[in-house]
């Protein structure tokens, strides 16, 4: 049985979980092909819990950590409401295809509830065929204002 929990930044079993589920989604293709950095690994979770407006839920197979998403509240001025982005979804090879990864959402869709957020945002690598079939079944869809405009497209400028 999946259980589902709201990390707790202070919690050393929820902290060792989300780096290291966070560790292993890193080191997969989808996710980069490697390693967290040891920085990363040690400032990790007092950077997360520095920051109010990041929230992250684990999802445990008895006492393995299974599953993990991070999501980070923004703010739409167009619906002066809310937002949460669902930044890091991470289910572990062994327990893909059970159905956890709509359990850490709809977790995570209540939460967005809870803060009054008017959406949820995400990112996808294109090639990631089996995350868009299931983050398109739970109801995303490419972002767009005017369809002859074209569908948002996510870029990047990485600062030093």
């Amino acid at each position: 049985m999946i259980e589902l929990i709201r990390a707790r930044y202070d919690d050393p079993a929820h902290a060792s979980a989300l780096v290291e589920l966070l560790d292993a989604y890193a080191r997969d293709p989808a996710g980069g092909g490697e390693p967290l950095s040891e920085f990363s690994r040690v400032n990790l979770i007092d950077e997360l819990a520095a920051r109010p407006c990041i929230f992250s839920v684990l999802a445990f197979d008895g006492a393995t950590a299974v599953g993990l998403v991070n999501a980070i509240e923004g703010f739409s001025t167009f619906a002066c409401r809310p937002l949460v982005n669902v930044h890091d979804v991470v289910v572990m090879p062994s327990h893909r295809g059970q159905g956890i990864a709509a359990q850490l959402f709809a977790e995570v869709e209540a939460i967005a509830r809870e803060r009054g957020a008017c959406k949820l945002t995400l990112e996808v690598l294109s090639g990631n065929r089996a995350a868009r079939t299931l983050y398109e079944k739970l109801g995303f869809d490419d972002y767009r204002l005017d369809p002859g405009m074209g569908h948002a497209q996510f870029m990047q400028k990485w600062l030093d």
